[in-house]
C-alpha cells in the first residue's frame, strides 16, 4: 500500500522532488555542522574584518648592558702587510688581544666550550680553548681605560712572512680581536664578560675592504650571542632606544654604532622625519624576525603577519623602545 502511494506520488506530484531535495539538504547540513560527530570544521570570516585574527608573537626582552665597543676608523688603509687600526670604546677598563690567522673551526669550537665547558673571561682562557691554533698573537699590555678612544695599531711582524690567507673558503680568519674586562670585580658585575670580533683584512688573494664579519658577545652564564645588523631605512631617524641582539636593549645609538649595527647616517635628514613604510605617519619602532626589517610603527604592527618589505612571514617581533621612552624622547625634543 505504501509502495503504491509512493509510486503514485512520484508519477503525479512534484512534491516528491521537493521532498527529495529537502532531505538531501538536511543530510548535507548535518554533515557539515557535525551533527553526526564527524567534527567537520567550519570557517566563518567577517568580510569587513580589519585586524588580523592571529597576532604576531611579541618577543620577551631583557635589558643587558654591553661594556664593549670596537670600531675600525680607517678601513681603506688596512691590509695584511700594513696592519689595521682599531678603536676600542669600553665602559670599563679592558684588555685588547688580537689573533692573526686564527683557525676557523677552532674558534667556533672555543665558543661551544664557553657554553659547555668553561667560561672565556680572559685571553688565556680563549687561547686554551683554541689550542694555540693561530699564527701570531698581539696583546696591548697596558689595559685600555674606560671611555678612552685611543687608536690601537695591530700588525703582523715582518718575519711572519704572511701576505695572504689563501683562497676562499679559508681555513683561517685574518684577524680575531678579543676584548675582555681587565678588573676581575667587573666580571662579576656585567652579564657580558667578553667580545670576540672576527675582522676581514684585505690581502693579495682577497681584496675586499676591511670590515667586521662577526661579533660575538660572551655572557657570564655561558651563552653567547651573534650580533645581527638591523635593516633600517636610510631616511629614518635613529631611535632613542635600540636593540642590538635578542636579550639586549640599549638607550644609546652610540652603542649600536660601536657594535656595527647602525646604517650610515644620511647627510641631510629631516629633524622630525616619520617614515613607517605603511602609514608614513609614525616613527619606525618595530623589528620583525627573522628578516630583521625595521619598518613599522606601533599602529601598523598589529595588521601584518608578513613583512611589508620582503613578504617573509613574521615569527616574532620586538620594539626598539617602549611607549614611555617614546613619550620622554618626544618631550625632550619639544
Amino acid at each position: 500500500m505504501a509502495a503504491v502511494f509512493l509510486v503514485t506520488l512520484y508519477e503525479y506530484s512534484p512534491l516528491f522532488y521537493i521532498a527529495l531535495v529537502s532531505v538531501c539538504f538536511l543530510v548535507t547540513s548535518a554533515l557539515v555542522l557535525g551533527w553526526f560527530g564527524l567534527g567537520v570544521p567550519v570557517i566563518l570570516r567577517n568580510s569587513e574584518e580589519t585586524e588580523s585574527s592571529t597576532r604576531v608573537l611579541k618577543k620577551r626582552m631583557r635589558q643587558v648592558k654591553n661594556p664593549f665597543g670596537l670600531e675600525i676608523p680607517n678601513p681603506a688603509a688596512a691590509s695584511v702587510t700594513r696592519g689595521v687600526t682599531l678603536t676600542p670604546d669600553c665602559l670599563e677598563d679592558c684588555v685588547l688581544t688580537c689573533y692573526w690567522g686564527c683557525n676557523v673551526q677552532k674558534l667556533h669550537e672555543a665558543l661551544q666550550k664557553h657554553v659547555y665547558c668553561f667560561r672565556i673571561k680572559t685571553p688565556q682562557a680563549l687561547e686554551d680553548a683554541l689550542y694555540n691554533e693561530y699564527l701570531y698573537k698581539q696583546q696591548h699590555l697596558q689595559s685600555i681605560k674606560k671611555n678612552d678612544k685611543a687608536e690601537k695599531y695591530c700588525q703582523l711582524p715582518e718575519d711572519a712572512q704572511v701576505v695572504d690567507f689563501g683562497p676562499v673558503p679559508r681555513a683561517r680568519y685574518p684577524l680575531v680581536a678579543l676584548l675582555t674586562l681587565a678588573d676581575e670585580e667587573d666580571r662579576e658585575i656585567y652579564d657580558i664578560v667578553a667580545m670576540v670580533a672576527v675582522i676581514h683584512v684585505p690581502d693579495e688573494s682577497y681584496r675586499l675592504s676591511c670590515r667586521t664579519l662577526y661579533q660575538y658577545l660572551l655572557l657570564a652564564q655561558g651563552q653567547y650571542h651573534d650580533l645581527k645588523q638591523l635593516f633600517m631605512s636610510a631616511n629614518s631617524p635613529a631611535p632613542s632606544s635600540s636593540d642590538t641582539f635578542p636579550g639586549e636593549s640599549s638607550t644609546d645609538r652610540g652603542l649600536l654604532e660601536k657594535a656595527g649595527l647602525a646604517g650610515d647616517e644620511p647627510e641631510l635628514q629631516e629633524e622630525n622625519s616619520k617614515d613607517c613604510v605603511v602609514c608614513q605617519n609614525g616613527p619606525v619602532n618595530w623589528v620583525l624576525l627573522p628578516c630583521r626589517h625595521t619598518c613599522l610603527c606601533d599602529g601598523c604592527i598589529k595588521y601584518f603577519q608578513q613583512c611589508p618589505m620582503c613578504r617573509q612571514f613574521v615569527q616574532e617581533s620586538f620594539p626598539l623602545c617602549s611607549k614611555k621612552e617614546q613619550d620622554e624622547d618626544e618631550s625632550t625634543h619639544v
